[in-house]
């Protein structure tokens, strides 16, 4: 994550596996912004940090037979969506850099608020 080009939007995703229905609007919004030519980060802390984790967002589906998480989360990145995990809450979930399914920047709260603080916009999920 580079402070050289500000974001336009932040989304820091709180909600993890525990409200899987919570989930695909906070995607959708990131998706549909990046589509629009915006600079969108998602920064995952907290329970989100679980989502990261391989074989976590493959298993949960908002609704039964729906999509899972994880088709979410590509389409978000396909969008060009960029993805920043917490290294604070790997520890606090119990988990390591190898644990994770997606190939992300780890930083701490401290590194990464210059630059989520001078995105356009940010919204907590």
């Amino acid at each position: 994550m580079s402070q050289e080009q500000a974001p336009d939007l932040v989304i820091i995703l709180i909600t993890g596996p525990e409200n899987p229905k919570r989930l695909p609007s906070a995607f959708f919004l990131a998706s549909t912004a990046a589509a629009a030519e915006m600079n969108v980060v998602m920064y995952f802390t907290g329970p989100a940090t679980q989502l990261l984790k391989k074989g976590v967002a493959e298993e949960i589906r908002p609704i039964e037979g729906g999509k899972t998480i994880k088709e979410f989360m590509e389409l978000a990145q396909d969008n060009g969506v960029q993805f920043v995990g917490c290294l604070q809450s790997l520890e606090l979930n119990g988990m390591t850099k190898e644990d994770l399914a997606f190939d992300v920047p780890l930083l701490t709260p401290s590194q990464a608020l210059p630059t989520l603080g001078a995105a356009g916009r940010v919204l907590t999920w």
